[in-house]
């Protein structure tokens, strides 16, 4: 199957790279020249496990390309996949759609024969119907459909969630566009992958109502672990006690700073504001995404509160500076407002992140960067776990102490027992735990 994907970001790089290992022919379309011809040359503009070795794989023969020119790939392709930024629009939050309403114009230009038009990024219920307008009044005499094909990828493990799915969304009533996008994933059919046909609408709503709950997931566990806090009770057994039954489920219910990167908090507020226009407003989600917010500064709170309850004139080493680890995305990320909130209390800041530290760099002002984690540690007041990278769940605690200048830990992803951390001196708080 020849493809075309407009947009060669996260998910259009990811899900084109795996289509070509499927063994399609797939060219990835972008406008920036920079970007593509790096992507010519090997060099990907992103962190994802095991990405650069299936892109280079999959160029070498000659399955994947890369181009500026969007009309050339999508005369060649029997299915064009729209896979451009969602973002939330300023001043009120709605997803921006101009990039999509731009990509369906220039489809509907360049594309010859039945053409199947998948929307690939997370829109709105509507932006089908609205691209298929387009569409059909730039070529009012084009054979096409218009099919949604929500992407339910994690940063961090792209590659096995597209190869391994739950499961896979069509959302079109056209038989052709149907037959089309079971070809395209036949592939998976050996992992029985279940393949989920609906309406177009349906499927646009699918994919917001499954980030909306799994944010309201990670709210609710951390509202639970300030509970848990009062009461003297430890969220972690709680969360296992819940997460054992089946219908519930164990996903998602770790206590911890709150929740960001390029999803859930657009997605969100993109499904509120959608549901408002409707007239059937989404008040779990609403609350979830106003909690979500506070919940950020709260953790900053935390760490002052570890420290003693001023951080004025202190240095904090933060550990971790990403969303969540094996990713280099700083969208949203609770160590922004986390940082500030330390900033604002008068602490210096020293950090450390392994992928996250250049992005990170045009987020924030006065912060330093350290080479490692000690590194980052020499001379701090207090240690604050953000991210929970794997290189810091083992940590030389008595190195840690000894190039401290005060043994604080405040660990904000519960990734140490504090009766080891407290044994070995330190001033240690946790979340959802006492």
């Amino acid at each position: 199957m020849r493809i075309a994907m407009i947009g060669a970001g996260y998910v259009g790089l990811v899900s084109g790279a795996c289509f070509a290992d499927f063994g399609h022919s797939v060219c990835c379309v972008d406008k920036e020249p920079a970007k593509i011809e790096a992507l010519r040359q090997g060099r990907i503009p992103i962190f994802e496990p095991g990405l650069a070795d299936l892109v280079a794989t999959n160029v070498r023969e000659g399955r994947l390309s890369f181009t500026t020119d969007l009309a050339e790939a999508v005369e060649a392709a029997e299915a064009v996949f729209i896979a451009v930024g969602t973002p939330s629009r300023r001043g009120d939050g709605h997803a921006d759609l101009s990039y999509v309403y731009q990509a369906a114009r220039e489809i509907a230009a360049a594309m010859k024969g039945y053409t199947v038009v998948v929307t690939k990024s997370t829109v709105p219920v509507g932006t089908g119907d609205e691209v298929e307008r387009i569409i059909r009044e730039v070529r009012p005499d084009a054979d096409f459909a218009v099919v949604s094909n929500p992407e339910f990828l994690r940063e961090g493990a792209a590659i096995a969630d597209f190869k391994r799915p739950d499961r896979i969304v069509i959302g079109t009533e056209d038989e052709r566009a149907l037959a089309v996008m079971n070809e395209i994933y036949r592939p998976l059919y050996l992992n029985q992958a279940p393949i989920l046909d609906m309406c177009r609408r349906a499927a646009e709503l699918t994919k917001y109502a499954a980030n909306a709950f799994l944010a309201t997931k990670i709210t609710f566990i951390n509202e639970i672990a300030d509970l848990c806090e009062h009461v003297g009770a430890d969220v972690q057994d709680v969360a296992r006690g819940i997460g054992l039954d089946n219908r519930i489920g164990s996903k998602f219910l770790h206590a911890g700073p709150g929740y960001g990167g390029s999803c859930f908090p657009k997605d969100t507020l993109a499904l509120i504001k959608t549901a408002q226009d409707f007239e059937a407003p989404t008040r779990i989600v609403e609350a979830v995404a106003a909690i979500n917010d506070q919940r950020k500064r709260a953790m900053g709170r935390k760490v002052i509160a570890a420290c003693g309850g001023s951080v004025r004139g202190k240095t904090i080493a933060v550990l971790g500076l990403t969303f969540k680890p094996n990713t280099d995305d700083m969208r949203e990320a609770p160590s922004l407002d986390i940082i500030r909130t330390l900033q604002d209390a008068g602490a210096r800041i020293r950090a450390y992140d392994p992928e996250g530290m250049e992005a990170a760099k045009g987020m924030l002002q006065d912060v330093s960067y350290a080479r490692d984690a000690y590194d980052c540690a020499e001379g701090a007041h207090a240690v604050a776990i953000v991210t929970e990278w794997n290189m810091f769940r083992a940590l030389d605690l008595d190195r840690l102490k000894r190039v401290m200048a005060e043994p604080v830990i405040a660990d904000l992803r519960n990734i140490y027992r504090p009766e080891d951390v407290r044994r070995r001196g330190f001033t240690y708080k946790s979340v959802g735990r006492v």
